[in-house]
């Protein structure tokens, strides 16, 4: 009876991990792309690689990467990010099961809203080091620099031609967003600017564009528009390999 049992629970723990909710796929890749799974293992994906729930993303210093959501949403990582997919459900007929949690750990973003954001635009989420953005249907950037690590030379107090003070800065391209931390919130909308220093400081406004790089190759500018559709979403990953 025992072997029996652990025999029973083998196999419910292989069919769980084949069950595990395929989020999108890359649907333009310009280098290496890492993913953490959330057992520990690392895959290096590539074009038509599935993204699952609870997926840690890490683009190299050169790579852009554009994951298209099961939601026809989409998100461009920008090179030298961490980004990390927390929980992402999505049903054309279950609604009440919207969910939509992102973790941008470091480096910078490109969001295009989908069909969860229009019907259920309290169920996204992307937390940041410093605030917390939701969106009103949205398509917009955000970009966080994270303050020098212990061991690493601080930024000059008068920053030096191309020193960025660490803080979240975000772009709106269309829509609104709400951005949010203990300290405060602010809603930014189309063509606006904000940014937000630390945890313990509210988002602010800012005038202009603060000059955070956002470049990705022509044809992610042409995949990423609002009324883009990219019909390689969803087909089965066929290359990944696994780093042990």
């Amino acid at each position: 009876m025992l072997i029996c049992a652990l025999l029973w629970l083998a196999l419910m723990s292989v069919s769980l991990q084949a069950m595990a909710q395929v989020a999108g796929t890359v649907t333009q890749l310009s280098g290496p792309l890492m993913a953490k799974k959330a057992d520990g293992k690392i895959k290096v994906l590539s074009l038509k690689s599935e993204v699952e729930s609870g997926d840690t993303l890490v683009t190299e210093k050169n790579t852009y990467a554009l994951v298209k959501f099961i939601d026809s949403s989409e998100i461009t990582l920008k090179p030298s990010t961490t980004f990390v997919v927390e929980q992402f459900a999505y049903q054309a007929d279950q609604p009440d099961g919207d969910r939509a949690s992102f973790n941008l750990v470091k480096g910078g973003l490109r969001s295009l809203s989908g069909l969860l954001g229009k019907r259920n635009k309290e169920k996204f989420s992307l937390k940041t080091p410093v605030a917390t953005i939701g969106i009103r249907g949205t398509y917009f950037i955000a970009t966080f620099v994270p303050a020098p690590t212990p061991g690493q030379s601080a930024l000059p107090s008068a920053p030096a031609a191309g020193a960025t003070p660490p803080g979240l800065y975000v772009q709106v391209l269309d829509g609104m967003i709400h951005v949010s931390n203990p300290a405060g919130s602010l809603n930014v909308g189309a063509d606006q600017f904000g940014f937000t220093p630390s945890f313990k400081q509210p988002p602010v406004a800012v005038p202009t564009n603060p000059g955070i790089p956002f470049s990705p190759p022509p044809i992610f500018n042409s995949s990423t528009a609002p009324a883009a559709v990219n019909s390689d979403a969803g087909k089965p990953n066929a290359v990944d390999c696994i780093v042990r």
